[in-house]
């Protein structure tokens, strides 16, 4: 893992987009201080992988735990409402 500034990121992007695809994380830095990372697609695709099967396994336990259900209508109105 390497950590460039977003100066040399700017200079060199090809260069970097290179490096993530052959499999290096890269950290961004502005003003010294860590601000993002530029990372193999794999590792986004496996973080929202993971994140899926969590959320999948808190809905089954609560199903079985006979928890109250909502429709996707009543969630997406959730949503809706509280973005105002």
């Amino acid at each position: 893992m390497s950590e460039i500034s977003t100066r040399e990121l700017r200079t060199n992007l090809a260069k970097y987009i290179d490096a993530a695809e052959s499999g290096e994380q890269v950290i961004i830095l502005r003003d010294g201080t860590p601000a993002a990372a530029l990372v193999p697609l794999s590792v986004v695709e496996a973080v929202d992988d993971a994140e899926d099967e969590m959320l999948a396994r808190e809905a089954a336990a609560r199903l079985a735990a006979g928890e109250k259900t909502s429709s996707m209508a009543e969630v997406l109105a959730d949503i809706f409402e509280a973005r105002r």
